[in-house]
């Protein structure tokens, strides 16, 4: 069972899905995500996969009869993917050449795009876990893409402190955030033309 539970302190749907507990280990000498599985195309550079044990779903189920009129609960709409960086079971982002990044990068865009067309769908997530300690099944290199019918209480947060700062200083709050960090210098991870990483203040 997945679900969206109201947590009334911080005023924030959580999402639990107890499904998610009965995912199996997988064989050390197999793995659905290698070419030859029978559950991935034989050939592929980049995939998508619609993730077996999902916490959102299209059709989700009822939620549990556990909820009251004052913890209120209701369907986990959505859709978790998960994005497969190449056939190679043991090749990281890291070690993958620029040019097939590039097809990884362009997937996540077709994605996004895709399941933005879903007007349900109010917050797209693209991320990584990696390893057990955080509860990976699957050791072949990927990363999961959740569409969220709610958008997280702290991406609402940023989005709303971006618009008020905009609005008391007629300035992006991004940017001033970025010229700080540029000035300072010694927070920065990396930088080129495009992209600016620092560690936040």
């Amino acid at each position: 069972m997945a679900e969206l539970r109201w947590n009334p302190m911080l005023k924030d749907w959580v999402m639990v899905a107890s499904n998610r507990q009965d995912r199996p280990q997988m064989p050390k000498d197999w793995c659905p995500f290698c070419p030859g599985s029978g559950k991935v195309p034989d050939t592929y550079d980049v995939q998508e996969y619609d993730n077996d044990f999902p916490a959102l779903s299209k059709e989700p189920s009822i939620p549990d009869s556990v909820g009251s009129e004052f913890y209120r609960t209701k369907e986990a709409y959505g859709k978790c993917e998960v994005i497969l960086y190449s056939p190679e079971h043991t090749k990281t982002l890291s070690e993958l050449p620029l040019p097939h990044v590039r097809k990884l990068v362009d997937l996540w865009c077709e994605r996004f795009i895709e399941l933005s067309k879903d007007s349900k769908v109010k917050y797209i997530f693209e991320f990584e876990n990696r390893g057990a300690e955080v509860g990976v099944t699957m050791p072949h290199p990927h990363g999961q893409i959740y569409a969220y019918s709610e958008m997280p209480l702290k991406i609402k947060t940023e989005l709303d402190s971006c618009r008020e700062y905009y609005e008391e200083n007629n300035e992006c709050l991004i940017c001033k955030m970025n010229k700080e960090e540029i000035e300072f210098k010694k927070r920065i991870v990396m930088e080129n033309e495009d992209f600016l990483a620092y560690l936040p203040f």
